[in-house]
């Protein structure tokens, strides 16, 4: 079973603006509103290509209850925690040409929420997986990746670890299964300047030397690089298509690697299933569909 865990979910408030205007009164021109969260993102997409999941984390109040209600819309698996106090975030995204984000701080999750998720992370099997995506919410210990990964040492499940700068740094003595920096990214835990596809793989592997067993780094429109812990580096050119909406694409990339992997545990069929999945859900208004993935699934050249 896959495993996703979401500290801080929200509801993402999407509106369309033509020619906004600080200041002034503006009127949409469309609204969307999504259950939203890195963890919830893969829960979806896995959905979407016929995998299960248990999506996992906190929600408050009324806006909580949306969430969970739109997660489950999806036809995924949730086992949230529900906290007493408080509300779940709304995030505001306005887009007129460009988009421009409010993104709201979220509850307090008191410790005994906190050892609840801790005990329900205690409860899984040999060979699951379990993927830990996005930042610490303030009120959580900024050590919280590394104590569920030391808690759940020497048990054999798979994490995947999708966080960035110290955070990402501070978890790879555990081995994480898999970790998926971003070129951007890479360079910030590297420290220098990046310059190429040969600088980015020296770079991710001196994350393996420090612990990371698969790294996987995407590069946007000039493609992605798998390093896995046996065998060659892998790169690929990304896929052709007309880019509308990255939220979610390294999420889906995520969901993607996980399905192909699933199939028959080759980390080449993971590596362009990833590719497919970011790509497909990049081309699109929305998170990626099996349709498209297996569209651009055959259009990839190996």
């Amino acid at each position: 079973m896959i495993y996703t865990v979401t500290f801080n979910p929200a509801l993402d408030f999407i509106t369309q603006v033509d020619n906004f205007k600080v200041g002034e009164i503006n009127r949409s021109s469309g609204e969307q509103i999504l259950s939203g969260g890195k963890g919830i993102n893969v829960s979806i997409v896995l959905r979407n290509l016929g995998v299960d999941s248990t999506a996992l984390g906190f929600v408050a109040g009324f806006t909580g209850e949306e969430i969970e209600r739109g997660v489950k819309a999806f036809g995924c698996r949730t086992d949230f925690i529900h906290l007493q106090e408080g509300l779940s975030r709304i995030n505001v995204k306005i887009r007129s040409g460009k988009e421009t984000a409010i993104n709201a701080s979220g509850p307090h999750i008191p410790t005994e929420k906190r050892n609840e998720l801790f005990a329900q992370l205690d409860q899984l099997q040999e060979d699951d997986f379990l993927v830990l995506a996005g930042s610490i919410p303030s009120t959580l210990p900024e050590n919280t990746y590394e104590i569920i990964m030391e808690r759940l040492q020497g048990r054999n499940i798979r994490i995947v670890v999708d966080a960035t700068g110290q955070l990402l740094l501070n978890v790879l003595k555990y081995r994480p299964f898999l970790i998926k920096p971003n070129s951007e990214e890479l360079e910030e835990v590297s420290g220098e300047h990046l310059n190429g596809t040969q600088d980015l793989i020296r770079a991710a592997r001196r994350l393996q030397e420090l612990g990371a067993r698969n790294v996987l780094v995407s590069m946007g429109g000039d493609g992605a690089v798998l390093i896995p812990e046996t065998g060659e580096a892998l790169y690929s050119a990304a896929p052709q298509g007309k880019v509308v909406n990255t939220v979610g694409a390294g999420d889906s990339m995520v969901a993607g690697f996980l399905t192909g992997f699933l199939w028959n545990s080759s980390m080449t069929d993971a590596f362009y299933s990833g590719i497919a999945t970011g790509s497909a859900s990049a081309f699109s208004e929305n998170l990626a569909t099996k349709e498209e993935v297996q569209s651009i699934l055959k259009s990839i050249q190996r």
